[in-house]
């Protein structure tokens, strides 16, 4: 018994019952003007005739309407938004945005079409039923309505047969209750199928997926880059300065001078990064997707990386396009990061060339004479590097060779 109560009255069916009577408040409109088609065709004298005929007349002619209306491409967002809320039915079963293509409209009118037809019906159902069936409970307790014409009609003008009317007034709202249970339950096994996601939608939810996570890792790859090799080289310089400091009287303080300047500088550098980074992952305005460190800037990368790091630039690194200098940028500063935290304190040569239709980036440092202690969960510094190169067309090396630990990337302009 409860179990009944909880299908015909519990929280989703009102919730759907609710839906229906939208869905004929919606249809209003519609009924409205097939009204006025119907009412001079059958000569009842006025939309608001009393009519059957009219009135179901209307109805009929309002159906197509509706499925005329539903051709629009806002008609399924807003079909979905009440569906989602009022159906029962996961969210994710739902297409986003407006129909498109031929199919997707046909689905989303035929939904429309069903939802306000069923709404309407059932709309006016609950509208007019509850009233008479309480005018129907209350013959056994007025005798005014048994003597009236209702009660005649029904044949309970008499007293004792007058109470068959209460358990017959029950039983039509409970019918009530049953017919609205079974349509909302019947639009909500439609919704997916008429409002579900066509495969058009479906790919273009996995482009827009994609388009997605290759912007988190756009993000993940500047942030790890720039906070990654700032921290390198700070680290490097600091520790430089102190073990020069740690010789005593005799201390370089010129050297200690210019590895507190690389710092500094490395540290201003990487904050203005930050905050760039940090603004397109807010998503402000006012950043531009395209502004970032090039290799204008490369020199006081090096500079900042210490003292053992040389550098040689082989040809104009004006004609170089902007996404490239970029991307050319980043892989250098991941390489003295990579070096500054596995070379041992090795000098490291940076030769870059591009004389050439590819721009070629050459890094080498000596391999320390102990193996560096491996991280947990690896490094994602040369994948980065490798994805960089690929996402340009280029291609990535990265590995011991010659007695030398060598990372050659060549990217075509």
């Amino acid at each position: 018994m409860r179990r009944c109560a909880v299908a015909l009255l519990g929280q989703r069916a009102r919730r759907r019952w609710l839906h229906l009577i939208v869905g004929g408040a919606l249809f209003m409109p519609f009924w409205m003007v097939g009204t006025l088609v119907m009412a001079p065709l059958l000569d009842a004298g006025g939309m608001f005739s009393g009519s059957l005929g009219v009135q179901f007349g209307a109805y009929a002619v309002g159906l197509p309407l509706v499925a005329v209306s539903a051709l629009f491409p806002l008609a399924r967002p807003m079909s979905v938004a009440a569906a989602r809320a009022l159906c029962g039915v996961p969210a994710d079963r739902f297409a986003d945005g407006p129909a498109q293509g031929r199919e997707a409209r046909a689905r989303a009118a035929g939904w429309l079409t069903l939802h306000l037809g069923a709404g309407a019906l059932v709309s006016g159902a609950t509208l007019a039923l509850p009233p008479f069936a309480v005018s129907v409970m209350a013959l056994p307790f007025s005798p005014g309505l048994r003597a009236s014409e209702l009660g005649r009609l029904w044949g309970l003008d008499r007293p004792w047969w007058s109470w068959a009317a209460l358990p017959a007034g029950i039983l039509m709202l409970l019918a009530l209750a049953t017919v609205a249970a079974a349509t909302g339950a019947l639009l909500a096994r439609q919704a997916p199928r008429l409002l579900g996601p066509s495969p058009a939608d479906r790919l273009a939810a996995a482009e827009r997926r994609a388009a997605e996570a290759e912007s988190r890792n756009r993000l993940a790859r500047e942030l790890h880059d720039s906070v990654g090799h700032a921290l390198s080289a700070v680290t490097l310089q600091a520790g430089a300065a102190r073990r020069v400091l740690s010789g005593g009287d005799g201390a370089d303080l010129e050297f200690v001078r210019e590895a507190l300047t690389a710092i500094e500088e490395t540290t201003r550098r990487t904050v203005g990064e930050l905050d760039w980074v940090l603004g397109l992952l807010r998503g402000d305005e006012e950043v531009e997707q395209g502004v970032g460190p090039g290799l204008d800037a490369l020199e006081a990368l090096v500079r900042g990386a210490g003292p053992k790091v040389a550098l040689t630039v082989s040809g104009d690194l004006v004609p170089v396009p902007e996404a490239l200098s970029r991307e050319a940028y980043r892989i250098v500063q991941e390489g003295l990061t990579n070096a500054a935290r596995h070379a041992g304190g090795e000098p490291v040569t940076v030769r870059l060339d591009a004389r050439t239709e590819k721009v070629e980036i050459t890094m080498e440092n000596p391999l320390p004479e102990r193996p560096p202690v491996a991280r947990p969960n690896g490094g994602r510094g040369l994948r980065g590097i490798a994805e960089r190169a690929r996402l340009l067309g280029g291609t990535a090396e990265a590995g011991p060779a010659d007695g030398v630990w060598r990372l050659a990337v060549r990217i075509p302009r």
